[in-house]
């Protein structure tokens, strides 16, 4: 596979092994660099199958503070994400079409990529790895699974656009500002498949009419609208605001 960083190998799970790499946090200021492509490296897409292993049951964590707690927030998302699209891909709902196969399995690629970004960029300040409750969701039925997938999207979108302001290293919110734009358009393809030839793709729902921006939640609002999928509780009171 070609890149325009390097030539990177896929791990058993179909992430590429370079990200699976202890990463200084020297490494990610210079991911996080405008010499480096960063979306690049995010939007590497991998086709294979993915399966991640089962994790111990993790009771609570604590998200931290500082710019290290808005990244582990971050992460928690990302790894909730992660872990839908993984499922999405290893159970197609019924009649899934190989097109809307195509955009899901890129979608959870890119979304492990931010995961284990995240992941390799905290490193030792890490939360760990939670498990999730997806029984409110009926995998098997198209309408349920993307209906999620666009709910998922827009609280991301709106996550990372609230810690904006609470980032203190420039260098952390370029890398925000990356995968943000990211979020986005997998939001986008996602109401489009939802509603085709519609402007549902920009609805007013999550724009606001009078000035064309996407909207904004804090933390408390984006973790207690997750919070219904996280069995670990979750404490993020250190968090900046």
């Amino acid at each position: 596979m070609e890149t325009n960083l390097v030539e990177l190998k896929k791990g058993k799970d179909g992430v590429n092994d370079k990200l699976r790499s202890p990463v200084t946090r020297a490494i990610f200021l210079k991911y996080a660099g405008a010499s480096v492509a960063v979306t690049g490296l995010i939007m590497t897409g991998c086709k294979d199958k993915t399966t991640d292993a089962v994790t111990p049951s993790i009771l609570s964590v604590d998200l931290g503070t500082g710019d290290t707690g808005i990244l582990n927030y971050a992460y928690l998302l990302e790894q909730l994400e992660a872990a839908f699209y993984v499922k999405v891909v290893t159970s197609p709902y019924s009649g899934m079409t190989n097109e809307e196969k195509t955009v899901l399995t890129e979608i959870r690629d890119h979304e492990l990529l931010h995961r284990d970004f995240f992941k390799a960029a905290i490193a030792s300040s890490a939360i760990a790895q939670v498990e999730f409750d997806f029984s409110s969701i009926n995998f098997t039925d198209r309408t349920s699974v993307l209906g999620t997938a666009k709910v998922f999207e827009d609280l991301g979108v709106s996550a990372y656009n609230g810690a904006g302001k609470l980032i203190v290293n420039p260098d952390y919110l370029l890398i925000a500002g990356k995968i943000v734009s990211v979020e986005a358009r997998h939001a986008a393809v996602l109401r489009n498949m939802i509603s085709p030839n519609t402007a549902s793709f920009a609805g007013d729902d999550v724009i606001t009419v009078d000035t064309g921006l996407d909207g904004a939640k804090t933390p408390t609002e984006v973790l207690t609208a997750a919070g219904k999928y996280v069995k670990a509780t979750v404490k993020f009171d250190g968090l900046p605001s």
